[in-house]
C-alpha cells in the first residue's frame, strides 16, 4: 500500500465500509446527484401545473403577475446569484485548504440566504395585507379574473414557499458547516460535505432562476 492510500485510510472522516476517500467521495456524489434529480421531479410537478392554468387562465395570470413587485424580485436574483459565487469560491476555498477564506465564504452565503428570506417576507407580508392569499379572504380587482388570480397566487405561494423551505433547510446546514470549518475539519484531502452542499445551493438557485421570469415577467 503507498504511503498517500496509507494517509487517507486513517484519515478521521473516512467511513469504515469504504477503502479510501476517494471511493467515499465518489459514493457521496452520487448520492446527491439521485438526491437533486428526485428534487427536479419534486418542483417538476409544479412546474407543469403552472403550464396547464397559464393555458387555461392567461388573462388571470397575467393580470394577477402585475401584483407582484417586479423589482424585489430582480434583486433577489441577484442576491442568489452572489450567494452562488460565494458557494463556488468556498468550495475551492475547501480544496486549497484556506480555513479563514473558507469560512468568510460560508458566513457570507449564509448572509445572502437570510437577504432573499427577509425580502421574501416582505413580499408575503404585502400579499397579506392586499387579501391576495387564496382562501375566503382572497380579494381581486377584477371579478371576471378571480377564480384564475386566486389558482395563480396559489402556485406563487406554492413554488416560492417550498423554494424558501430549501433555502430555510440550507441555512441551517450551513451554520454547522462553518462552525466546522472554522475549526479545521476540512482539508484539500477532505472537503466532500463543502462540495455536495455546493451542489445543493447551486440547485435551489436554479430553481429560483425559473421562478422568477415564470411568476414575475411572464
Amino acid at each position: 500500500m503507498s504511503h498517500s492510500t496509507s494517509h487517507a485510510a486513517h484519515h478521521p472522516a473516512l467511513q469504515h465500509h469504504f477503502d479510501n476517500l476517494e471511493q467515499q467521495q465518489n459514493a457521496s456524489m452520487l448520492g446527491m446527484w439521485m438526491f437533486l434529480v428526485t428534487e427536479v421531479l419534486f418542483f417538476g410537478g409544479f412546474f407543469m401545473a403552472y403550464i396547464l392554468y397559464r393555458w387555461m387562465y392567461n388573462a388571470s395570470f397575467h393580470e394577477a403577475s402585475h401584483e407582484l413587485n417586479v423589482w424585489l424580485g430582480l434583486f433577489n436574483t441577484a442576491v442568489l446569484i452572489g450567494s452562488s459565487l460565494t458557494m463556488a469560491l468556498a468550495v475551492r476555498a475547501s480544496k486549497t485548504g484556506e480555513r479563514s477564506q473558507l469560512v468568510m465564504f460560508l458566513t457570507l452565503t449564509l448572509l445572502l440566504g437570510g437577504v432573499f428570506l427577509g425580502v421574501k417576507v416582505v413580499e408575503y407580508a404585502d400579499k397579506f395585507g392586499h387579501h391576495l392569499v387564496p382562501g375566503e379572504h382572497f380579494a381581486f380587482h377584477d371579478a371576471a379574473l378571480k377564480n384564475g388570480a386566486e389558482i395563480y397566487f396559489s402556485l406563487y405561494f406554492g413554488m416560492t414557499g417550498l423554494h424558501a423551505t430549501h433555502m430555510i433547510l440550507g441555512g441551517f446546514v450551513l451554520v454547522p458547516l462553518i462552525v466546522m470549518a472554522a475549526r479545521g475539519k476540512f482539508s484539500p484531502e477532505w472537503y466532500t460535505p463543502i462540495e455536495l452542499f455546493g451542489l445543493y445551493w447551486h440547485f435551489v438557485d436554479i430553481v429560483w432562476i425559473f421562478l422568477f421570469p415564470l411568476l414575475y415577467l411572464m
